[in-house]
């Protein structure tokens, strides 16, 4: 199973030629997760800061094809790894299926003292639900 995160290309996003300006992937790809914990997790984001929080350790995007303003995008989350203290994941974005990017990235939570911590029971179980319903 995926979380699947519709997006619509936005002016704001674009940069003057009128395509999406890469540093907007990366928020729409935090947008995705964000939505994906509120979602899926059961745990807004403006929960989960009070007490943690799951900043990004690591990150890579492979741009495939240009977003152009007005593209409704798809940005299917799914899982790679799931640890006590991480969560490896993959976003590939398309239109109209043409893969736009592909990203990997590695969340980790942390409490709040700003350390790795391992994930609380709210969101550890849903974590791995999600994980195990997807092939």
């Amino acid at each position: 199973m995926a979380f699947d995160f519709p997006q619509k290309v936005l002016f704001k996003h674009c940069d003057p030629a009128g395509i999406v300006f890469y540093p907007r992937y990366f928020e729409m790809i935090n947008d995705c997760v964000e939505a994906f914990f509120s979602d899926v997790i059961g745990v807004p984001f403006e929960v989960l800061l009070r007490d943690g929080g799951v900043p990004t350790a690591e990150i890579a995007v492979k741009f495939r094809a240009p977003s152009r303003h007005g593209d409704r995008l798809i940005l299917s989350l799914e899982p790679v790894t799931l640890t006590p203290k991480s969560f490896a994941l993959k976003i590939t974005a398309t239109c109209a299926g043409e893969v736009r990017f592909v990203s990997d990235s590695t969340l980790v939570y942390v409490g709040s003292d700003g350390r790795a911590a391992p994930w609380p029971d709210a969101i550890l179980t849903p974590l791995i639900q999600f994980s195990e319903d997807t092939p």
